[in-house]
């Protein structure tokens, strides 16, 4: 199990950058770092992972980078696809499985995000204004509908969620 940003020691050293709110950037440099996060994880841990037999679950992929920095920041989708396609591979791009945990209103996630602990910077993202977060918010379901990815509510109890998750992960285990 690993996650975005972060997963390596490289990673995580991009990942500090990345939820850092103090540096000020643009979304072209957001999603390069990203980019280069991604690159990290997958030459260092995915692909070996994969090729040794072993699933990989990863929170987040590109599709959260479409998300903050092309819906919520307003940068060109395709520019976004083409670097994490150039920086990566195609298997990254198309999972075996990818679901969206989403939530239907920005109150529910505002929520969410207040009870983890509280960071020493401001996080980039999260600490954004409301109009941005409706945008990001929003993107998933656009993505998902885009990209047929399945959507689970993700206001729903963690036993709910899981065994949502459990019922699409199952088939996949049967044909391994």
């Amino acid at each position: 199990h690993i996650k975005e940003p972060g997963g390596s020691p490289v990673a995580e050293a991009i990942r500090s950058v990345i939820l850092d709110g103090s540096l000020p950037r643009t979304s072209m440099t957001n999603a390069l770092l990203f980019t280069a996060n991604r690159h990290e994880l997958w030459h260092a841990v995915i692909q070996p992972a994969l090729h040794a037999g072993t699933w990989v679950i990863c929170t987040r992929n590109y599709w959260s980078t479409l998300t903050y920095q092309g819906y919520g920041e307003g940068m060109n989708l395709s520019v976004i696809s083409a670097i994490t396609e150039t920086f990566t591979s195609k298997k990254y791009m198309h999972p075996d499985l990818g679901v969206i945990l989403a939530f239907d209103n920005v109150a529910e996630r505002q929520k969410r995000i207040a009870e983890r602990s509280k960071l020493t910077t401001p996080d980039t993202f999260e600490s954004k204004e409301t109009d941005f977060q409706v945008r990001v918010q929003e993107a998933y379901r656009e993505i998902a509908k885009e990209l047929h990815i399945p959507v689970i509510d993700a206001s729903g109890s963690i036993d709910s969620i899981q065994k949502q998750l459990t019922k699409m992960i199952e088939p996949l285990l049967k044909d391994s």
